[in-house]
């Protein structure tokens, strides 16, 4: 196994819980009676659910302030990681391999801690990292390389010799340009998959199966 540190995103990677955010920013706006825009949810995903909520309340005009949107759309995202969200497969087995073979992780997400805290809770997962820090903590959403930053800086691993495991390609890319290694892994929610795999070190269709990153 040549990998000393495994930074890993969350909610596509290592959670099968995409699904469920795709559409959180149209729905709500539309529940207010707001038109969202086509492109509001990828927007949306490249910035903390702070940054979201604010956009959202500035974008289209609501009479509440962005705590308040927050709020709201955390009711519905928390429900779905208390009671149903999943690993994807083949996740457990290859944290077990990795931590087996004495590879430092931690999880990078752009979701907050009290929500990233329930989900790798149900999903039975946080054993096997050694922390987490969110785009929250760093300030910044995955098109700045900051929260990879502090998750190296806690692991106190080599960067060479460590993995930024992504189901997104644009924090693929912030990663990339950053000087970590890169592992794409396939999630439905990112359409092209072939930048991903042009562009990454290395390309992970399936957890299932997996036995090493070399």
């Amino acid at each position: 196994m040549r990998l000393q540190g495994a930074i890993f995103d969350m909610d596509g990677t290592l959670l099968d819980s995409m699904h469920a955010w795709g559409a959180l920013g149209s729905s709500f706006l539309r529940r207010q009676g707001k038109e969202p825009g086509e492109d509001l949810d990828r927007m949306l995903c490249t910035m903390s659910f702070r940054e979201g909520a604010a956009y959202c309340a500035e974008r289209c005009g609501l009479s509440m302030d962005p705590e308040e949107v927050m709020q709201l759309m955390r009711m519905e995202i928390e429900d779905f990681y208390r009671f149903r969200v999943v690993p994807k497969p083949g996740v457990e087995r290859m944290l077990a391999l990795l931590k087996m073979e004495g590879v430092w992780m931690y999880v990078a997400t752009a979701t907050d801690h009290p929500l990233a805290d329930i989900a790798m809770d149900h999903a039975g997962l946080m054993k096997y990292f050694r922390g987490m820090v969110t785009c929250g903590d760093a300030g910044r959403g995955k098109d700045d390389p900051k929260v990879y930053e502090m998750a190296l800086r806690r692991l106190r691993c080599k960067k060479e010799d460590t993995v930024v495991f992504e189901d997104a390609l644009f924090a693929l890319r912030t990663a990339k340009a950053a000087g970590f290694r890169t592992a794409a892994v396939y999630d439905p929610s990112e359409p092209d998959q072939d930048a991903m795999k042009a562009e990454a070190d290395y390309y992970i269709r399936s957890f299932e199966g997996w036995t090493e990153i070399g």
